[in-house]
């Protein structure tokens, strides 16, 4: 296939580009590069790139496109509450508009990375499938709700799109996130020595390498297309629906020295939810999450240890937040987070 895929040059895309173009589809990326340069070891060789912002995608770069693998927004719940205008002008409405342009260039295929975040309070611990009611309880979640909502009208006999409800990624990437559980978890016990949990510890969270997502989005471009037409699938393994205070404890094993304290100072997060995985599985026949946690916080480790990670890259290069107010500050992007 002929594929764009937005966001090619974030934390997912960046593991993302190589396995589509490994597996012998042409891979074309659309980018407003704001976190290009977030780079940990060396450069991820990007495919050819369209330098643009989401917002103003123009029609014809949507020609000749067989898929759209969408994978660009504000990419969690800080960023999304910052801004909560942003988040839906970016990830709901020009998301939206980037799907019809794709349906009315003759696109057939758009995979749309969702969240698992859309469970929000789940209200118990029983495991949530694609049908279970959904309760996002932050901006970034809401407008991936949105999204889905929007995309089931656009869904066609000649453009399929589907929803691809990602659990919370993990695992190395050359261009690095620090602000999501496991990397910052093994960032901090690696330049500190020591694994500190904010909140009570109890959150169920279902977690994802990066890499099991990317064979995820392989596996749904080579589907028929009555297996995913118009559907949602929870992306990710039972075997992860881990609390953080499991995922801390993997992380304490894993980085010799480091020690555990749970703070409990904002009590209890009200995202909790584990999930099912199994609709997947049957769809995408073959398909399977295979890296653990502890494999995982092994090779974050692994990673920060070779490439020389330091303290200040973490807590401002690699953080999403920080990165972008810090680019505010001097004026590389406005206010409307545009370069």
């Amino acid at each position: 296939m002929r594929i764009l895929l937005t966001g090619h040059q974030g934390y997912l895309g960046s593991v993302m580009a190589p396995v589509l173009s490994a597996a012998g589809h042409e891979v074309i990326g659309l980018d407003s590069g704001l976190f290009a340069d977030c780079v940990l070891g060396p450069a991820p060789a990007d495919p050819p790139t369209h330098a643009v912002d989401l917002r103003d995608v123009r029609p014809d770069l949507l020609t000749g496109f067989d898929a759209v693998v969408h994978l660009a927004a504000l990419s969690n719940d800080p960023l999304g509450s910052l801004a909560p205008e942003l988040t839906y002008d970016i990830n709901h409405h020009a998301s939206v508009r980037l799907a019809r342009l794709a349906r009315d260039a003759g696109v057939s295929r758009f995979l749309y990375a969702s969240t698992c975040s859309v469970y929000g309070a789940s209200g118990d611990d029983d495991l949530v499938d694609e049908d279970a009611p959904l309760r996002p309880v932050t901006p970034y979640a809401e407008s991936k709700v949105r999204v889905e909502d929007d995309l089931v009208k656009l869904a066609d006999c000649g453009f399929s799109p589907v929803f691809m409800r990602n659990a919370t990624a993990f695992g190395f990437s050359p261009r690095l996130r620090a602000d999501i559980v496991l990397n910052n978890l093994v960032g901090h016990a690696w330049l500190t020595g020591q694994v500190r949990v904010l909140s009570d510890g109890t959150p169920w969270r279902p977690l994802v390498h990066a890499k099991d997502i990317a064979d995820a989005f392989l596996q749904a471009l080579r589907a028929p297309r009555e297996a995913v037409h118009a559907r949602a699938f929870n992306i990710g393994t039972e075997d992860n629906n881990v609390t953080v205070a499991e995922i801390a404890a993997e992380v304490v094993e894993a980085v010799p020295g480091s020690t555990l304290m749970i703070t409990g100072e904002t009590g209890n997060d009200p995202r909790s939810y584990r999930v099912d995985f199994s609709r997947v599985r049957r769809a995408l026949p073959g398909y399977e999450a295979r890296w653990t946690v502890k494999a995982g916080a092994a090779e974050l480790l692994d990673a920060y240890r070779l490439h020389g990670l330091t303290r200040h890259d973490f807590e401002r290069r690699f953080t999403r937040l920080t990165r972008l107010s810090d680019r505010r500050v001097t004026g590389e992007i406005s206010a409307e987070l545009r370069p």
